[in-house]
């Protein structure tokens, strides 16, 4: 068996209605694994007006706006439509990306059909709470997510760091790891624009501080305000550049009255944003990987980040960065400091990640996903005998 003989069936909670690194890497995975000749199938809520255009056949499953987050629904049921559908498409591995209720009922259809279950795991939801004045549910969460994950075959994790999380909280016992490539084509430093800064009114000689990311708090703005008025308390000459836009983003700038808000970038613009910066920081702690910090560090970009899932596997702490004690004003404060007052530690840290950031290459990260599809397979066909 190769990856030719698989059909795949994929659900996600956000294929492709709002943009984000995890539904970006969601469909890179089914446009290799269509290019290598598998079956892929994709279930997930849809809206009139997507961000960008599915890879693959998507098939719309029923959902709901959530509340206070419309860019975001909910999916519903695993109707009778979508079970006709899978029936019809008669998947032998079954991916779920994303532990709602209809990807926890169309894994218990598959393992009624002895069908293997992958759960890739991209974010770490029960993180979400501490943001919204919600922290005690954490330990609730974290026992409802475990249910799902050890009910399925095998957990997909973005880092070995994020990894080693899902052990300690006992989420399952066979856990590999589908880390995140990076568009070098796209993303260098020769994307760097002296006159884009200027648009911005920002000097040649000022260092700039660049936000990239949804703007929600679990983002960890906070952190990124707080952090910043400390370096303007120190007078340390900087200037932040903020990428992204999001529900947060009146109170992102109400808190930032001096930063550029560049709002969304996407290929190329993005690049040429992210190139025309100076520094990465990145003080999230949900991140399960961090495509924002390889992005950067493929740009020529120094990261100062949360020591947390993610950017813990990714930067090379006083190599291509630093890592800092998650919520640590003082410590991202002294770091990005440094790296404000001195060109030769900035150009040295970011030559070395654009070095580290050669390793990630797309092809060979998704066919690792194939192996993992058809060693599962290759564990239900043995157990069955």
């Amino acid at each position: 068996m190769d990856v030719s003989d698989l059909r795949i069936a994929l659900f996600s909670g956000n294929y492709n209605m709002t943009v984000d690194g995890a539904n970006k890497a969601l469909n890179r995975l089914v446009g290799y694994l269509l290019g290598q000749g598998a079956a892929v199938r994709v279930y997930s809520p849809t809206v009139d007006d997507p961000d960008f255009a599915p890879t693959g056949d998507l098939v719309s499953v029923p959902s709901m706006a959530i509340p206070g987050r419309s860019e975001y629904r909910i999916p519903l049921s695993f109707s009778a439509r979508v079970r006709e559908d899978i029936a019809k498409f008669a998947p032998n591995i079954l991916h779920i990306s994303s532990p709602d209720r209809v990807s926890r009922q169309a894994a218990a259809w598959a393992r009624r059909r002895n069908i293997p279950v992958a759960c890739s795991v991209h974010t770490r939801f029960e993180t979400y709470f501490r943001y919204y004045n919600l922290s005690f549910l954490e330990p609730l969460v974290v026992a409802w997510l475990r249910r799902l994950y050890r009910r399925c075959d095998a957990l997909i994790a973005p880092s070995e760091s994020f990894a080693q999380v899902l052990r300690e909280q006992r989420m399952n016992y066979d856990i590999g790891i589908w880390t995140r490539g990076v568009e070098r084509n796209i993303f260098r430093p020769d994307r760097r624009d002296a006159a884009w800064r200027r648009s911005w009114g920002i000097a040649d000689d000022v260092p700039v501080v660049a936000f990239l990311g949804r703007l929600v708090m679990e983002k960890g703005l906070d952190v990124f305000a707080d952090t910043i008025d400390l370096l303007q308390r120190r007078g340390v000459p900087h200037h932040v550049v903020v990428i992204g836009e999001g529900p947060a983003g009146d109170w992102f700038e109400s808190r930032l009255p001096h930063a550029s808000f560049v709002g969304f970038q996407g290929g190329e613009n993005l690049a040429r944003a992210v190139a025309s910066c100076d520094m990465l920081f990145n003080p999230s702690v949900t991140e399960t990987f961090g495509n924002v910090t390889l992005e950067a560090m493929a740009c020529g970009l120094p990261v100062v980040a949360a020591r947390a899932t993610g950017s813990a596997s990714i930067v090379k702490h006083g190599q291509t960065g630093y890592l800092v004690s998650p919520g640590a004003i003082t410590g991202f404060a002294d770091d990005l400091e440094r790296y404000c007052r001195d060109p030769a530690l900035r150009a040295r840290h970011g030559a070395a990640g654009l070095a580290e950031s050669a390793a990630y290459q797309w092809d060979a990260i998704n066919q690792a996903v194939a192996d993992t599809y058809l060693r599962l397979i290759r564990q239900k066909q043995r157990q069955r005998g």
